[in-house]
C-alpha cells in the first residue's frame, strides 16, 4: 500500500523527522487559507498523487504571493498529471499540499529500501537530490551510496558516519544532524513495516539542518493488520478500480496492455503463463490470480473484470488443481459462462488432481468458444491463435 506525501509526513512527525510545515487541502479557497495560516512569504503548491516525478510533470510549483497560490492551485487541482511513474492516462489530482517554502542550501536523495540481494534494509543516498534516481543510477552510479543495516543490530553510529562521509558532509554539526535524521528515518521504516521510504529531495538549510522536503512511503500489505492507523490512510481513489474490486473476491489482478486475458492460480504459474504467451507470439492483457479457492463465483468475477478491457480477444485459463480438484474447477468454469456473457474464445488448460475427468467435462459441455488445451504450450498456442482470429 502507498500513501500520499502529506500522510508520510504525518508519520515522520511522530518520530521527530524534520519536515517543512504544510497543510493538505481539496479546494482552491482552502489552499489560499492554508497559505495564510502558514504565513509565507513563499509557499510550494504540490499535487498529491501516488506517483513520483510530480515536479517534472508540472505538479509542484513555487508561489511567492497569495494570488500565485490561488492561480497555481487552480492550475494543478483537477489536472491529469502524467509522470514517468504513471501510465499514459496519468492520474487526476484531487488533493493539494500547501507547504512552507524552505531555505535550501543543498539537495540530497535519501531512501530506505529492502536490498533483496543482501537480505536486509539498505540506506540509499546521493548528492544528486531533486533528480530521478534512475537517471543518476544509469549515468553516474558512483554518486549513489548504499549503507546496508543488519536488522539484528539496527542503525548504529558507524552507519550514520558512513552515510555522512559518503555525502561529503564534513561540518561536525551537520554530520550530527544527518546521522540523527537517518537514525529516526530508519526507525520509521522498521517500526511501521515499510517496504520503502524515499525522500527526494532531502534538503540542508542555512542552519545546517536537514529536512524532508518530499516524502514517499510504501508498506507491506500483509503487515497492515499490525498498523490500523496506516491502513486507515488508504486512498482507494488512487488505486485501480478493477484491482480494488478483484481484491474483494480474493483475486489478485493487474492490468497489462496485451490482447490475451490470463486466469491462473498462483503467482509463479501466472508469470510462467505470461512468459509462454509471449514466447508463442502473443501478449498478456492482465495478471489475474484466483488463488487456491477457484469456484464459479470467483471465475465469473474474473471473466467479468478481464472482459472490461476492450482489447481482450481471448482468455487463457491455466489452472493447476491441487487444493481444488480439476473437475470442480471445470464445473466452475461452465457455471461461470452462464453467469457472465463471455463473448471471446476461452482456452482452458487444467492439470493436477482429476485433470482427465475435467477435460472430459469441458469437452462434453459443448460450450461455444470454449477450447481445451492439452498442456501449457498447447493452451498458450491456441490462445494466441484465437486472439489473432486463426
Amino acid at each position: 500500500m502507498n500513501i500520499h506525501e502529506y500522510q508520510a509526513k504525518q508519520i515522520f512527525a511522530k518520530y521527530g523527522v524534520p519536515t517543512p510545515k504544510g497543510i493538505m487541502v481539496e479546494s482552491v479557497p482552502a489552499a489560499v487559507k492554508a497559505a495564510e495560516e502558514l504565513g509565507g512569504p513563499v509557499w510550494v503548491v504540490k499535487a498529491q498523487i501516488h506517483a513520483g516525478g510530480r515536479g517534472l510533470g508540472g505538479g509542484v510549483k513555487l508561489a511567492k504571493s497569495l494570488e500565485e497560490v490561488r492561480a497555481l492551485s487552480e492550475e494543478i487541482l483537477g489536472m491529469t498529471l502524467v509522470t514517468h511513474q504513471t501510465d499514459a492516462a496519468g492520474k487526476l489530482v484531487q488533493k493539494l499540499y500547501i507547504e512552507d517554502g524552505a531555505d535550501i542550501k543543498a539537495e540530497y536523495y535519501l531512501s530506505v529500501v529492502l536490498d533483496r540481494k543482501l537480505e536486509m534494509p539498505s540506506i540509499v543516498a546521493s548528492t544528486e537530490g531533486g533528480m530521478n534516481i534512475e537517471d543518476v543510477a544509469e549515468n553516474t552510479p558512483e554518486k549513489i551510496i548504499k549503507v546496508p543495516v543488519d536488522p539484528a543490530i539496527g542503525f548504529q553510529g558507524f552507519h550514520g558516519r558512513e552515510l555522512a562521509f559518503g555525502l561529503g558532509i564534513t561540518d561536525k554539526a551537520e554530520q550530527k544532524n544527518i546521522i540523527n535524521f537517518a537514525k529516526k528515518l530508519f526507525k520509521v521504516y522498521t517500526e511501521n513495516d515499510a517496504e520503502m521510504i524515499e525522500i527526494n529531495p532531502l534538503i540542508r538549510n542555512g542552519n545546517g539542518e536537514f529536512l524532508a522536503l518530499d516524502g514517499k512511503m510504501g508498506f507491506d500489505n500483509s503487515a497492515l493488520g499490525r498498523h490500523p492507523d496506516i491502513e486507515a490512510m488508504r486512498d482507494l481513489s488512487e488505486e485501480d478500480a478493477d484491482e480494488v474490486e478483484a481484491a474483494k473476491y480474493g483475486l489478485s489482478y493487474v492490468a497489462l496492455d496485451g490482447e490475451i486475458g490470463c486466469m491462473v492460480n498462483g503467482a509463479g504459474l501466472a508469470m510462467g503463463t505470461m512468459d509462454t504467451i509471449n514466447h508463442m507470439g502473443g501478449t498478456p492483457a492482465n495478471f489475474l490470480d484466483v488463488g487456491g479457492s477457484a469456484n464459479a463465483e470467483t471465475v465469473a468475477k474474473g471473466f467479468e473484470i478481464i472482459l472490461r478491457n476492450p482489447n481482450v480477444k481471448a482468455i487463457f485459463v491455466n489452472i493447476f488443481g491441487g487444493i481444488v480438484r480439476c473437475d470442480r474447477i471445470a464445473n466452475g468454469i461452465i457455471e461461470a459462462t452462464k453467469l457472465t456473457d463471455v463473448n471471446v474464445p476461452v482456452i482452458v488448460r487444467l492439470d493436477g488432481t482429476n485433470a482427465p475427468e475435467a477435460s472430459e467435462i469441458l469437452k462434453k459441455a459443448n460450450i461455444a468458444n470454449l477450447i481445451v488445451g492439452d498442456d501449457l504450450a498447447d493452451g498458450a498456442a491456441k490462445a494466441v491463435a484465437a486472439a489473432k482470429g486463426n
